[in-house]
């Protein structure tokens, strides 16, 4: 089982996250935050490619989850990568089956752990402006 996923965006690193911060508030999820991983490299003067991850859920949906699998707290609430490859945008986040079954998640429970695979669609899937 491939443990991560990986989809190619037709815009920028900063588009591609502006998308994605508006999806994710615009289906009612909580975004939590943007790791700016870039941004702190070069702060402390090192250089690092174009690199951000969004962490976001819901807790309705994830309290249960964790309720059911204490340790899925170390990946919850969800994260996709967003990070530049050569010029090229990738989004690139756990598998969700690989997520469920790294947790022995009850089938019952596990669907909003595919949450990044509609969100991920839904922003690669809109061409540029």
């Amino acid at each position: 089982m491939d443990q991560l996923t990986t989809k190619v965006s037709p815009v920028s690193v900063a588009e591609t996250v502006a998308r994605l911060s508006k999806l994710v508030t615009d289906r009612g999820l909580k975004l939590f935050g943007v790791i700016d991983h870039s941004g702190e490299a070069h702060a402390v003067g090192l250089e690092l490619r174009d690199t951000k991850v969004l962490i976001f859920g819901n807790p309705r949906a994830g309290t249960p989850v964790m309720q059911a699998a204490p340790q899925a707290a170390l990946d919850l609430p969800l994260k996709v990568l967003v990070w530049d490859d050569g010029g090229q945008t990738k989004l690139t986040y756990t598998a969700p089956a690989a997520l469920a079954a790294r947790y022995e998640v009850p089938a019952e429970l596990a669907g909003p752990l595919a949450g990044p695979d509609a969100l991920t669609d839904a922003v690669i899937a809109t061409q540029p402006a």
